[in-house]
């Protein structure tokens, strides 16, 4: 087994996965580090690729007019950033902004798309485990809009 694929199968995303479907996306895969204050991408950015931290923290802003970046949610071990790799137009909806030096799994949003394509079974098993990561961004944003806005009296 190979380092990627040990780190892959250790990152809750793909823990417990059939070990050939880790083996095909090995091959979308390297390593990357950012710095405090690093943007691993930017609202608007093409989603070329997804995170799979491995260390770190990484905050999730939009921006508000007049109001600047708004944090709604911030991401550290074992979690993911970019899921807008999956839907089209495949650009990110917000910004990634690193807290602390981040280690993390890049895996090719191309790459991976077209292995998820040309086999359904990988596809729909990656569409499953992204889906509760969906979720939680809506309702983390949906939150924070009831924070910014506050409750009717």
């Amino acid at each position: 087994m190979s380092g990627m694929e040990r780190l892959l199968r250790e990152h809750p995303l793909f823990r417990g996965l059939d070990p050939a479907f880790v083996d095909v996306v090995c091959g979308c895969a390297r390593n990357t580090r950012f710095e405090s204050g690093e943007y691993l991408r930017r609202e608007g950015d093409e989603a070329d690729a997804l995170y799979l931290i491995r260390q770190g923290l990484v905050a999730l802003e939009i921006n508000a007019p007049g109001r600047g970046a708004i944090r709604f949610q911030t991401l550290a071990d074992g979690e993911l950033v970019g899921v807008s790799w999956l839907v089209p137009p495949y650009r990110w909806m917000y910004d990634a902004r690193v807290v602390e030096r981040t280690r993390a799994i890049a895996l090719d949003a191309r790459c991976l798309r077209g292995k998820c394509d040309a086999d359904p079974a990988l596809g729909y098993e990656v569409l499953k485990r992204l889906l509760p990561t969906l979720v939680s961004r809506l309702h983390a944003t949906r939150m924070q809009v009831l924070d910014v806005y506050g409750t009717p009296e």
